[in-house]
C-alpha cells in the first residue's frame, strides 16, 4: 500500500507531495549512508510514477496565479519571432540546402533548390513564407512527428549525388533513433531500417554505404558500423569497436571527402583513425596512437608547398623525404593538421604529412604552426581549398581568424587574419561549408545582437550581411547595454562576469559601498545600479564548456521588466583556457561553487543587485553548481531555477552500471575506488548535503524529463523530496514525454521558458509586471 499521496488527494493551498521515506544502505570505504528516497528510482514502479505525477500536480497547482503571465510571456516570445522563417542556404554539390519553418507548425522543414551552375557561390536570399523556385522538400519534421508526443531529429545526411537522404530519429526522448533512407526522387523512404542508432549517421561518398554508430547499455557510443543500401540491417559490418567505457566513439568525413574518420575520446585522451573514402570496405589505420592525457584532433588540407616545405620547416629532414622523391614538385601537398596537447596545455597546432599505411604521425618530426601559448586557448581548425580557419579563445572571449590559400601560393607564413566586429562582448564563428566554396560565412552575436550572417570575402576581407535573426515588434538594440565585471574568488582568482540589462529600466549612480558582510569583491562601482535591480545569475562550469555572449528573444522579456541577466563564468569551463577548466574540476570541483558564490557577492556588494532580489540559475551539471551554492550559501539567492540538475553526483558516480558514470569519472573522480574521491564528493554533492532544517532555503524549481538518459530523472526527484522533507520551500516539474533537452517542439519549448520565467518574475516580485 501507497503512502505517498495522489494528485487528487493534494490540498494545493498548503500541502506538498508526501514522499515515502524508505530507508536504504550503502557503504563504501567504511562509510554508511542511509538514503530514504533511493526507491524512487524504480521507474517502472506504477507508485513512483503516481509520486511524480503527484508533484507535478503541486507544481502546477503552487503556480496556478502566474497562469496569465505565462501566457503573457508565450505571446511575448511568439510576437517577437518571425514564425514563417527560413535560414540562409548553404551550398553542396549541385544543391542548395535550407530549414525553414511555418506559423503554427512545431518543427522545420528541410528543403533545398538547384544550383544555377559551377560558379553559383552566392547564396539567394530566400523571401520568408514566398514560394521558392524549384523547391524540393526534403524532410518535413512536422509530419515525421505527427502522433508523437515527442520528436527529435539526430541524423540528417544526403548522398553525394543528391539521390537520397539518410535520416534518423527519436520518438521518445531516450536519445535511440530509427535510422531510414529516404529515395528523394519518388519521396518514398526505402526498406532500409537500423533501430537503436546513435545520432551522427553519414553516407559515404559512393552513396551506396552508411557509417553508423551504436551505444552500449551505459549510453556510449561504442561500435562503428557499415550498412549497404538494399542489405538487411542483420548483414551490417562492424567497423571498429572501443572496448574501455572511459572512451566515446564518433565517425565523421573530412571535409574534403578524401577520408573517412573515426575519432574517440574521453575526458582526457583522443584517439583518430583514418580511412580512404573511395574505399570504403577497407580498413581505418590509426593517425597517432592514444596516450593517457593527450588530446588530438585531425584535419586534412592540401596545402601551398611553400608552407610545408623549405625554408620555411625548421624541424628534421624526415618531414622533408617524402616530398623531395616527387618530380616535378606540384604546387600543393597533402597534409594533416594536428591540434593537440602534449606538452602544450592550450594546444598548439601542426601540420604533418598524411602518413602512408602501416605508419604514424611522429610530432616530433611536424611542422609547429601555431605554437602553445599561456593567454590563448586553441579550439579549433577548418580547412578548405581556398583557405584555413583557426579557432581559438583569448580573454574570455572565442575569437576565428581565417589564412588565404588562394591570393598567394607562394607563402611561406602562416599570417593568420582575424575576424573581429569590435564589440567587448561578441562571438564570432567563420562556417567553412564545403570543400570548394570560395568565400566564408562568419556568425556574429553578442548579448544585444541578433544572431547575424555575414559572407566574408577570404581575399579582401569584405563582409556582406545575409541575414540578420528578425525579431519583431520593434526591437533596438540600441536599447540595451551589456558589460564584463570581474569578481574576486576564495583564493584571488579574478572571475569574468559579464551583464546585460535594458538601459532604461536600470538606473545607474555610484555605490558607497555594501553592508553584505564577508563578501569578495574588488571593490564598489561607481557607476553600477543606483539602487538594487532583480537579477538574475546563471552558470554552468563543468567540461571546460564556455559560455559565449548569445542574443536570446526570450531573455528580452524578463530584460523589459526590469531584469538583469548575468553569467558567471566560472572554473569548471573554458572561458580563460585550459587550467581554467583544470582549475574546476576533479579535485578543485569545488572551486566551481565558490566562484559561483563570489560572483553573487561581487554583484551584491557592488550594488547590482541584493540577495532577495537575485535568482541562481543553471541545468545539468549546471544544477550541481547552483544546488551546491544553494548549500554554501543559502542566504544569497531568492530563489534556485535548476534544469535537469545533477545533483545526486555521488550516488550515481557509485554506480558503474549507469549511463555515462564511467566516461564521468575523468570529470568528477572515482569515488567508487578511490575514498579520498568519495570522501571529497560527499563533501559538496547537493543531495548529500541539505541542511537538516531547511527551512531558510530559497525557493527553488527543479525542472527535469522522465525518459532523460544523461540525468536521471531521480536525482532531482530525490533532491526535492530530501529539501521538502526538511522544510525548504522547494517544488519539482517532470515532463512525461522528453529527454534530457527538454520537451521537443519549438511552442512547447517556448510554453517550457515561460513556465520557467513567470516563476523568476515571481520570486524576483515582478509578476504583475
Amino acid at each position: 500500500m501507497s503512502d505517498a499521496l495522489t494528485p487528487a488527494e493534494i490540498d494545493p493551498a498548503t500541502t506538498p507531495p508526501s514522499t515515502a521515506r524508505r530507508p536504504s544502505e550503502r557503504t563504501f570505504h567504511g562509510d554508511t549512508v542511509t538514503d530514504d528516497y533511493e526507491w524512487l528510482r524504480r521507474k517502472d514502479d506504477p507508485e513512483v510514477v503516481a509520486h511524480l505525477e503527484a508533484q507535478n500536480a503541486w507544481t502546477l497547482a503552487r503556480q496556478e496565479h502566474l497562469a496569465p503571465l505565462r501566457q503573457t510571456l508565450f505571446d511575448e516570445i511568439k510576437g517577437r519571432t518571425l514564425e514563417t522563417d527560413l535560414s540562409v542556404p548553404s551550398r553542396d554539390g549541385d544543391w542548395w540546402y535550407y530549414a525553414r519553418t511555418v506559423e503554427g507548425q512545431q518543427y522545420p522543414i528541410h528543403a533545398r533548390y538547384p544550383a544555377a551552375g559551377p560558379d553559383d557561390w552566392t547564396p539567394r536570399l530566400l523571401e520568408p513564407g514566398e514560394p521558392v523556385p524549384g523547391e524540393q522538400v526534403l524532410l518535413d519534421q512536422n509530419v515525421a512527428a505527427d502522433g508523437h508526443d515527442f520528436f527529435a531529429l539526430g541524423s540528417l545526411d544526403v548522398s553525394d549525388d543528391g539521390a537520397r537522404l539518410l535520416h534518423a530519429s527519436d520518438t521518445a526522448g531516450d536519445e535511440r533513433y530509427t535510422l531510414r533512407v529516404r529515395d528523394l526522387a519518388t519521396g518514398e523512404d526505402l526498406a532500409d531500417e537500423v533501430q537503436d542508432t546513435a545520432p551522427g549517421a553519414l553516407f559515404a561518398p559512393d552513396g551506396e554505404h552508411i557509417f553508423y554508430l551504436t551505444v552500449d547499455e551505459a549510453w556510449r557510443p561504442w561500435r562503428v558500423w557499415r550498412h549497404r543500401l538494399g542489405t538487411p540491417a542483420s548483414d551490417d559490418v562492424l567497423v571498429f569497436e572501443e572496448p574501455d567505457e572511459r572512451y566515446w566513439v564518433g565517425v565523421g568525413l573530412s571535409r574534403s571527402k578524401k577520408y573517412l574518420q573515426i575519432e574517440l575520446g574521453s575526458k582526457v585522451t583522443s584517439e583518430s583513425w583514418l580511412l580512404e573514402s573511395d574505399d570504403p570496405t577497407g580498413e581505418f589505420r590509426i593517425v597517432w596512437p592514444r596516450r593517457e592525457g593527450v588530446e588530438y584532433s585531425v584535419e586534412h588540407a592540401v596545402l601551398p608547398a611553400s608552407l610545408v616545405e623549405p625554408p620555411s620547416l625548421s624541424e628534421p629532414p624526415s618531414l622533408v623525404e617524402p616530398f623531395e622523391t616527387q618530380d616535378p614538385a606540384p604546387a600543393t601537398r597533402d597534409v594533416l593538421l594536428i591540434l593537440h596537447n602534449k606538452d602544450a596545455l592550450n594546444f598548439e597546432l601542426l601540420c604533418s604529412p598524411v602518413p602512408a599505411p602501416g605508419e604514424t604521425v611522429t610530432p616530433e618530426a611536424a611542422t609547429v604552426v601555431v605554437p602553445h601559448a599561456p593567454d590563448v586557448r586553441l579550439e579549433g581548425v577548418s580547412a578548405s581549398e581556398r583557405y584555413l580557419v583557426l579557432y581559438y579563445r583569448r580573454e574570455a572571449i572565442s575569437r576565428s581568424a581565417v589564412l588565404s590559400l588562394e591570393t598567394r601560393l607562394d607563402q611561406r607564413e602562416w599570417d593568420f587574419q582575424e575576424i573581429s566586429f569590435g564589440q567587448p562582448l561578441e562571438s564570432v564563428g567563420a562556417g567553412v561549408g564545403v570543400w570548394e566554396q570560395p568565400n566564408l560565412k562568419a556568425g556574429y552575436t553578442s548579448f544585444v545582437t541578433p544572431q547575424s550572417l555575414y559572407l566574408y570575402d577570404v581575399a579582401s576581407g569584405e563582409r556582406t550581411l545575409l541575414k540578420q535573426q528578425p525579431v519583431l515588434g520593434g526591437y533596438d538594440a540600441a536599447d540595451y547595454d551589456q558589460r564584463r565585471e570581474w569578481a574576486v574568488a576564495e583564493d584571488g582568482t579574478r572571475i569574468p562576469v559579464s551583464l546585460v540589462w535594458r538601459k532604461d529600466k536600470v538606473r545607474f549612480g555610484a555605490v558607497a559601498g555594501s553592508s553584505d558582510e564577508g563578501s569578495t569583491t574588488e571593490g564598489t562601482s561607481a557607476d553600477a545600479p543606483a539602487e538594487p535591480a532583480p537579477l538574475l545569475l546563471y552558470g554552468y562550469g563543468a567540461y571546460e564548456m564556455s559560455i559565449d555572449p548569445y542574443f536570446s528573444v526570450p531573455r528580452l522579456s524578463l530584460l523589459d521588466r526590469g531584469v538583469v541577466f548575468a553569467v558567471a563564468h566560472v572554473r569548471g569551463g573554458g572561458e580563460m583556457g585550459r587550467a581554467w577548466y583544470d582549475d574546476g574540476k576533479l579535485a578543485a570541483k569545488r572551486n566551481t561553487f565558490t566562484d559561483f558564490v563570489a560572483c553573487g557577492r561581487h554583484l551584491v556588494a557592488t550594488g547590482w543587485t541584493a540577495s532577495d532580489r537575485m535568482v541562481a540559475d543553471g541545468g545539468s551539471a549546471g544544477g550541481l553548481l547552483v544546488g551546491a551554492a544553494t548549500n554554501l550559501a543559502p542566504e544569497l539567492f531568492a530563489g534556485v531555477l535548476a534544469g535537469v540538475p545533477f545533483v545526486d553526483a555521488l550516488t550515481s558516480m557509485l554506480d558503474p552500471t549507469l549511463p555515462l558514470t564511467v566516461t564521468e569519472w575523468d570529470e568528477w573522480g572515482d569515488p567508487l575506488h578511490d575514498p579520498e574521491v568519495y570522501a571529497y564528493m560527499r563533501s559538496y554533492t547537493p543531495y548529500e548535503n541539505v541542511a537538516d532544517d531547511a527551512a531558510h532555503y530559497p525557493r527553488i524549481l527543479a525542472t527535469t524529463s522522465f525518459n532523460d538518459t544523461r540525468v536521471l530523472y531521480v536525482e532531482p526527484a530525490k533532491w526535492v523530496a530530501r529539501l521538502q522533507a526538511a522544510g525548504a520551500p522547494a517544488m519539482l516539474k517532470i515532463e512525461m514525454s522528453a529527454g534530457h533537452g527538454g520537451v521537443s517542439g519549438r511552442y512547447s519549448a517556448w510554453e517550457q521558458i515561460a513556465f520557467e520565467h513567470a516563476w523568476v518574475l515571481d520570486v524576483l516580485g515582478l509578476a504583475d509586471h
